[in-house]
């Protein structure tokens, strides 16, 4: 089986909204689903970040966690490609050639993502 074919197989399916624009179907047909297959990995390398710099959000007011973790997703350039180094991997041909056309466009979404995985597990909103 084909490097592209076995990548697609591991990929949870997610039952969203089609979308009808391009970036946007990008993201909910290629990125979610990396995303929720990486996810134990995402929460893994955020969490040593945290310990390695020192970071305890906990210790912040619960209104500024996610902020903290915006920051530190789109600032900290380490983490930010470590991160997204773990979906890359996971990309297509197909998608790979996607992505290099619409690097910008790709980075604000994966962005977001990760800002709204890592807000919900690691800073999550008052119930």
């Amino acid at each position: 089986m084909p490097t592209d074919e076995i990548r697609l197989t591991l990929r949870p399916q997610l039952q969203l909204a089609p979308a009808a624009a391009p970036d946007e179907k990008f993201q909910n047909d290629t990125l979610r689903p990396i995303m929720k297959l990486q996810h134990d990995l995402i929460l893994s390398i955020f969490g040593h970040f945290l310990v390695k710099r020192k970071i305890k959000l906990e210790q912040l007011p619960a209104d500024q966690r996610s902020g903290k973790i915006k920051e530190m997703v789109t600032r900290d350039h380490r983490l930010r490609d470590l991160l997204f180094g773990l979906a890359l991997g996971q990309f297509t041909s197909a998608e790979m050639d996607y992505y290099l056309e619409h690097e910008s466009n790709v980075h604000r979404r994966m962005t977001n993502l990760l800002v709204e995985r890592l807000t919900s597990v690691f800073a999550p909103a008052a119930k």
